[in-house]
C-alpha cells in the first residue's frame, strides 16, 4: 500500500515574519528606480526613451516569470522554487549595483524581475502551512509589508544615491533580500509538491511571448530615433507582427498554454483585460512624466528637484496606492465592481486632464499623482477580483494571468510612449524636453482613460457581497 503523504507542518510567527521581511526587502528593491530615474539618466547619459525602457524591463520579466513559477511551485514545491527565484533576484541586484553602464543595468533589472513571481509563491506557502483563518491574516500582512517596502524604497533611494552612490541604492536592499532569503530557507519547512499537473510548461509560448514583448519595447524605445530610417522601423514592426502571430498560434495549439487566449472569448475576461490595459497605460504616463518634470531645472518649466526630493513628492501617491486595495474591496461589496471601476476611471481622467492644464506648482503634481495612484488601485483591484470570481475555480489562474499580462503590457506601453514623446519633444542641442511634450503625454493618457468608460458602462454590476 502507498503511504498517504504527511500533513503539512504548521509554522510559527517567526516564519511568517521572515516572509514579511522578504516582502519588505523585495518591495524596496523594486521601487528604487522610479524616484531616481532622472539621476540615472544623467549619470548613464540615457535618453528619455532609454530611461523608459529601464523602468519597465523588471515588470515585463515578471509577467513572463509568474505563470512559470506557479507551475514549478505546484510541481516541485513552493519553497524550493521561491528560494531559487530569490537567488536570481539577488544576482540581479548585485549586477545592478555593480553595473557601469546601461546594458548591464538592464541585465540586472531583467534578473530582478523574478521577484514578481515570489509574492504569489509566498501566498501559496502561507496557505499550505497555516489554518485558513490565520492564512488570510498572514497574506494581508505579507502584502502590506511588500507595499511598505516599496514606500521605503521610494523614500530612501534618493538620499542613498545622492549621499553614497547609485550603486548603493541597489546594493543595500539586495543585502536585505539575501538576509531575508536565508531566514526563509531556515525557518520555513518544505511544502508538498503536487504532481496533479501532468502537462509541462508551455516553453514555446513563453519564448514567443518574450520575443513579442521585447520587440514591442524596442519599437517604442527606438521609434523617435529611427523614424527617419523607415526600413529599420518597418523591419522591427514586421518582426513584432511575426512574433505576435506565432505566439497566438502556439497558445491555441498548446495542451496547457501559459496564457489561454480562448478565455478572452468570455465577456468578463476580455472587458477586464481591455480596461486593465487602458487604465494601466493612463497610470504609467504620469509615473514616468511626473519625476521627469520635477527634475527639470527651475529656470525652465520644472522645479530642479533632487532625487531625494522626488522621493518625498512621490510618497503621497505610494500611500494612496496602499489604501486603494482595501477601499476597492469595500466599494465592490457595497456598490458593485462596475461602480468602483467607473469611479476610478473618472478620477484618473480628471486628474490627467488637470495635470495637462495645471503643472506649474509642485503641489499640482503631487496631488495629481496621488489621485491617479488611488484611482489605479481602485480599478485594478476591482477588475482582478471581478475576473477571479467570474470564472470557474479551476480557471482562476488562467483568467488572472491574462489580466496580469495586459496590466504589464499597458504599463510598459504607456511608459515607452511617454519616453518617446519626451525624446521627440527635446529640441536639438538640448537635454530638456519641451513643456509641450509633457502636456501632450498627459492629454493622450487622459483621452485613452476617458475612452475606457465606453467599456466600463457595458460591465455587469457584479455581485455585492
Amino acid at each position: 500500500m502507498t503511504a498517504s503523504p504527511a500533513p503539512p507542518a504548521h509554522v510559527g510567527t517567526a516564519a511568517v515574519a521572515a516572509l514579511g521581511m522578504l516582502g519588505v526587502a523585495t518591495g524596496a528593491l523594486e521601487s528604487v528606480v522610479t524616484p531616481t530615474l532622472p539621476l540615472l539618466q544623467r549619470e548613464l547619459d540615457m535618453s528619455p526613451a532609454e530611461g523608459a525602457l529601464l523602468s519597465v524591463v523588471l515588470l515585463t520579466t515578471g509577467a513572463l516569470v509568474t505563470p512559470v513559477a506557479g507551475k514549478f511551485g505546484d510541481r516541485y514545491g513552493g519553497k524550493r522554487v521561491l528560494i531559487r527565484l530569490m537567488t536570481v533576484v539577488c544576482a540581479g541586484g548585485l549586477v545592478s549595483a555593480l553595473a557601469p553602464n546601461l546594458p548591464l543595468l538592464l541585465l540586472g533589472q531583467v534578473l530582478q524581475g523574478a521577484m514578481v513571481g515570489a509574492l504569489p509563491l509566498s501566498f501559496i506557502l502561507v496557505r499550505e502551512h497555516l489554518p485558513a483563518a490565520e492564512a488570510k491574516v498572514a497574506i494581508g500582512v505579507v502584502s502590506g509589508l511588500f507595499v511598505a517596502g516599496g514606500t521605503a524604497g521610494t523614500l530612501s533611494a534618493g538620499p542613498v544615491a545622492e549621499g553614497l552612490s547609485r550603486h548603493w541604492m541597489f546594493a543595500l536592499p539586495t543585502i536585505a533580500v539575501i538576509g531575508a532569503t536565508l531566514l526563509v530557507n531556515r525557518l520555513l519547512p518544505h511544502d508538498r509538491p503536487s504532481r496533479s499537473e501532468a502537462a509541462g510548461v508551455d516553453w514555446p509560448g513563453l519564448v514567443l511571448l518574450s520575443g513579442t514583448l521585447t520587440t514591442l519595447m524596442l519599437v517604442l524605445a527606438l521609434a523617435p530615433e529611427i523614424i527617419s530610417r523607415p526600413l529599420v522601423l518597418t523591419a522591427l514592426i514586421v518582426l513584432l507582427a511575426a512574433f505576435g502571430t506565432a505566439w497566438v498560434a502556439a497558445e491555441h495549439r498548446a495542451v496547457a498554454p501559459m496564457v489561454d487566449l480562448r478565455m478572452l472569448a468570455r465577456p468578463p475576461v476580455w472587458m477586464s483585460c481591455v480596461l486593465t490595459f487602458a487604465i494601466c497605460l493612463g497610470t504609467s504616463v504620469p509615473v514616468h512624466l511626473v519625476p521627469q518634470l520635477l527634475a527639470v531645472s527651475g529656470d525652465s518649466h520644472g522645479f530642479g528637484a533632487s532625487a531625494t526630493e522626488i522621493g518625498f513628492f512621490l510618497l503621497p501617491g505610494a500611500v494612496a496606492a496602499s489604501l486603494a486595495g482595501p477601499l476597492s474591496g469595500f466599494g465592490a461589496r457595497r456598490f458593485g465592481s462596475r461602480a468602483v471601476v467607473t469611479t476610478g476611471i473618472v478620477l484618473m481622467a480628471a486628474a490627467l486632464t488637470a495635470l495637462a492644464a495645471a503643472h506649474t506648482e509642485v503641489w499640482h503634481l503631487v496631488l495629481g499623482k496621488m489621485v491617479i495612484a488611488l484611482a489605479n488601485g481602485l480599478c485594478v483591484t476591482a477588475l482582478v477580483t471581478r475576473t477571479a470570481t467570474s470564472v470557474d475555480r479551476g480557471d482562476t489562474g488562467i483568467a488572472t494571468s491574462l489580466v496580469l499580462v495586459t496590466r504589464v503590457l499597458g504599463y510598459a506601453v504607456g511608459v515607452q510612449v511617454s519616453g518617446a514623446i519626451l525624446t521627440a519633444g527635446t529640441p536639438p542641442g538640448s537635454d530638456v524636453p519641451a513643456e509641450s511634450a509633457f502636456v501632450a503625454g498627459f492629454v493622450i493618457a487622459g483621452a485613452v482613460t476617458a475612452l475606457s468608460l465606453l467599456i466600463a458602462r457595458t460591465m455587469s454590476k457584479g455581485v455585492k457581497k
